[in-house]
């Protein structure tokens, strides 16, 4: 016997395919971590597009270039030019090759711990507070130098997940969160040329967010307060930024 191959013509075929707006909802389902995938991809995008427009090789080894001056952060270079756009520019700018790795490996460890169990949005809104909360720190805290990276945004996910397991009665201490936070605030002090206070602000932002975002079942807070907090953090941290540059 032959086998029958049936057909269809090619309007019925395209009639039976989804809708693109269908096909786009299913897609982003299969992405669980689709704001970590873009953070690191932006940061990497950055990176990279410094490297092209300066056609400078230091910057792979941590050279600092015009294009880093423009947008990085200090305390001193916010009071010569008032260019508060640095506050956030600032965490996407990285010097040298192993700077940005070392930071987007936490990224690309911390993300999906944090963004499937809060979602896309607070955990962009959590990643944005911790970042702003690190422009913060290095305002209060550091000395004068630029600052740049995304490591007061990580630390600020560190710390969310550390108070996160807190949170829900689990000792961060004893898991693996906790002690890669220890070991990074101890590398932080000991290390000379990295932010202290990028790191600790960060972290701090990320802290407190976490403590209403991430409360455990039985002390639920209510769905809008988790979204309010880090807004009320990361528009918080600008504001104090700015209230103490301008008071300098």
């Amino acid at each position: 016997m032959q086998a029958q191959v049936g057909s269809h013509c090619v309007d019925c075929a395209k009639a039976a395919r989804p809708d693109i707006a269908t096909r786009a909802k299913f897609w982003s389902a299969g992405q669980p971590n689709l704001v970590t995938m873009t953070l690191i991809g932006i940061n990497i995008a950055v990176f990279v597009a410094v490297l092209v427009l300066t056609q400078d090789g230091s910057t792979l080894s941590g050279g600092v270039t015009d294009t880093h001056v423009n947008f990085a952060v200090s305390k001193l270079a916010l009071e010569i030019t008032g260019e508060w756009y640095r506050l956030a520019t600032s965490g996407f700018m990285h010097f040298g090759m192993l700077h940005i790795g070392l930071n987007m490996y936490f990224l690309y460890i911390l993300g999906p711990m944090l963004e499937q169990p809060l979602g896309r949005v607070r955990f962009a809104l959590l990643y944005l507070a911790s970042l702003l909360g690190g422009s913060l720190g290095v305002i209060l805290l550091d000395s004068g130098g630029l600052t740049a990276g995304a490591s007061g945004a990580v630390f600020g996910l560190m710390a969310a997940a550390a108070v996160g397991m807190w949170r829900r009665g689990v000792n961060p201490f004893s898991t693996s969160i906790g002690s890669t936070l220890l070991l990074n605030l101890f590398l932080t002090f000991i290390i000379p040329g990295i932010s202290i206070g990028g790191h600790l602000g960060g972290a701090a932002a990320g802290a407190l967010c976490a403590t209403v975002m991430l409360a455990p079942g039985h002390q639920p807070m209510p769905k809008w307060a988790t979204y309010a907090a880090p807004v009320a953090v990361g528009v918080a941290s600008v504001v104090l930024s700015v209230l103490i540059v301008q008071a300098a």
